[in-house]
C-alpha cells in the first residue's frame, strides 16, 4: 500500500502565506505524477498544481503566480508554496499521487485532506 500523509493547514489572512506538504510511504517503485487538488464547499475537486512524467508542473490558472509546486530529490514529498492567498482559495487541499507498486500493479492515492481557511 501506499500512503499520503499531508500537512501545513491552517487559518491565514488575505495576502499571507502558507506552505503544505505531502509525503509519500509504502511499496512504492515510482510516482509517475504527484500533487495538490482542492476541494471549497460546494464545489468540484479540481487540480492546482502538478508534477506529471518528466518532471513538468501543471498549475491551475487561479493560482499561478501565486502559488509554487515542489519537491525532494526522492520525489517522494510535494510542497505547495501558497503566496497572497485570496479568501477564494479558501478549500480542503488534498494531496494525489499515482505510480506503480514494487510489484509493477498500478496505484492511485489520496491524502486525508488539509483545510486552508484565508479569511480576515
Amino acid at each position: 500500500q501506499v500512503q499520503l500523509v499531508e500537512s501545513g493547514g491552517g487559518l491565514v489572512q488575505p495576502g499571507g502565506s502558507l506552505r503544505l506538504s505531502c509525503a509519500a510511504s509504502g511499496s512504492i517503485f515510482k510516482i509517475n505524477s504527484m500533487g495538490w487538488y482542492r476541494q471549497a464547499p460546494g464545489k468540484q475537486r479540481e487540480l492546482v498544481a502538478t508534477f506529471s512524467g518528466g518532471g513538468t508542473t501543471n498549475y491551475a490558472d487561479s493560482v499561478k503566480g501565486r502559488f509554487t509546486i515542489s519537491r525532494d530529490n526522492a520525489r517522494t514529498t510535494v510542497y505547495l508554496q501558497m503566496n497572497n492567498l485570496k479568501p477564494e482559495d479558501t478549500a480542503v487541499y488534498y494531496c494525489n499521487a499515482e505510480g506503480l507498486y514494487n510489484n509493477l500493479r498500478s496505484f492511485g492515492v489520496w491524502g486525508q485532506g488539509t483545510l486552508v481557511t484565508v479569511s480576515s
